[in-house]
């Protein structure tokens, strides 16, 4: 079992910068992939950005290169989001998963509202 908690989202002015954390616990990711998500209700939830937790290229949404760099801290089976040049279309509700042996788990959300 893999637990994940984000935190960090919140209301932001367009241009601005949030820092998005997802915190681990029930089992190392070492070696499995993890990313980012976002979704409005009704619609499909998009990835925005993914990578192995070890490391190596990651993917980034087409919508968010250049603006958005996912990170990790090893030590603390943590992932980060950093948002800069934020827009409004970035509101969104932003989910960490983890792909662990085939299964994949999800944190709770958390809102990201960015205004004009």
């Amino acid at each position: 079992q893999v637990q994940l908690v984000e935190s960090g989202g919140g209301l932001v002015q367009a241009g601005g910068s949030l820092n998005l954390t997802c915190a681990a616990s029930g089992r190392t990711l070492s070696g499995n992939f993890m990313g980012w998500f976002r979704q409005t209700s009704g619609k499909e939830r998009e990835c925005v950005a993914a990578n192995r937790f070890s490391g190596g290229k990651p993917f980034i949404a087409d919508s968010v290169k250049g603006r958005f760099t996912m990170s990790r801290d090893s030590a603390k089976n943590t992932i980060y989001l950093l948002m800069n040049e934020l827009k409004p279309e970035d509101t969104d509700v932003y989910y960490c998963n983890a792909r662990v042996a085939g299964q994949d788990y999800w944190g709770q959300g958390t809102q990201v509202t960015v205004s004009s």
